[in-house]
């Protein structure tokens, strides 16, 4: 399987806004003063708009499927969480631990990537397990390293072990399991997805390993990536406070390969960090500011990968 994908879904948001049932466990969403609500909106969309344009400016095949304003989804921009696209045809869709995140599962997706030639062979639905309180989050939840068969999954309340494990059994995975901490007030809490603390591309992986607190866990993870022969490139815990996480690697025209992430992420990293990744891609960033402040998410979370086989 390969790693990185030149498709990317992205939903242009309508009525963005920080959500309150998301903020209870994610830590990084923060209320704006002084802005009004559609001036937010109209704020998360231009950062929309001008992201959209660099990727297609590189030769990223992006769909883009404008929101609706019914019912209210105020996180609707990141939908890795709710649906994840696999090269064998199949699609999964995702238990979310928000109820009204829920309401972002919309089937006429699925129809509009079959009208662009993209074929659906089966769904996988793990959604009914929000009726028993277990959650599991998509590619935020997941990182999934395709080309190894490997997937990592930073457990919290979005993240349910057993669900994890299922998944990994229907997609043909190794689990790999741990905890990863981020401190808040004073106190190590659960960091709310795996891909806010660490990113996988083809040959190197961006991770804060300073969250993930049992030695033992931190070891396990670091040793896969190694015997995977990624270049590890460790980030700390005020630099993943900048979202630079949340990178996701994507193919643009002739092949070449694009490492994205917001401006904040690439501003917080340091000049032999950007050298280390420039070794093995091209870093393309955008201004996501109203984005990461209000929905706690970044460039990663807005982009849904789509691996599907086309007809």
């Amino acid at each position: 399987m390969t790693q990185t994908t030149n498709s990317i879904l992205m939903i242009r948001p309508v009525a963005f806004r920080m959500n309150e049932q998301t903020a209870v466990n994610n830590y990084y969403q923060k209320v704006i003063d002084g802005l009004s609500p559609s001036t937010v909106n109209e704020k998360a969309q231009a950062e929309f708009d001008a992201f959209v344009n660099k990727l297609r400016m590189v030769g990223v095949d992006v769909t883009v499927v404008e929101d609706t304003l019914s019912p209210d989804t105020p996180d609707s921009i990141f939908p890795n969480n709710w649906i994840s696209f696999h090269e064998n045809g199949m699609v999964a869709l995702y238990p979310m631990f928000a109820e009204n995140r829920r309401l972002e599962r919309r089937e006429e997706i699925l129809d509009l990537l079959e009208e662009k030639g993209f074929v659906v062979d089966e769904i996988m639905d793990y959604t009914s397990a929000e009726d028993d309180g277990f959650f599991l989050e998509g590619t935020g939840s997941l990182l999934l390293d395709r080309a190894n068969g490997k997937a990592y999954c930073a457990l919290s309340p979005r993240a349910d072990e057993e669900l994890f494990i299922e998944f990994c059994e229907d997609f043909d995975f190794a689990p790999i399991v741990f905890e990863a901490f981020q401190t808040v007030n004073g106190e190590r809490k659960l960091i709310y997805h795996t891909n806010v603390m660490m990113c996988i591309g083809d040959t190197f992986a961006i991770i804060c390993a300073d969250s993930i607190d049992d030695k033992k866990e931190r070891k396990m993870v670091l040793d896969n990536l190694k015997a995977d022969e990624k270049e590890i490139i460790l980030i700390t815990e005020e630099q993943v406070n900048n979202f630079a996480g949340n990178m996701l690697e994507v193919v643009g025209a002739d092949e070449r390969r694009f490492l994205v992430m917001s401006t904040s992420a690439y501003q917080s990293l340091t000049k032999k960090q950007i050298a280390q990744l420039e070794e093995h891609i091209t870093i393309l960033h955008s201004s996501l500011d109203t984005i990461e402040a209000c929905g706690g998410g970044s460039a990663r979370c807005m982009m849904a990968e789509v691996f599907l086989p086309r007809t």
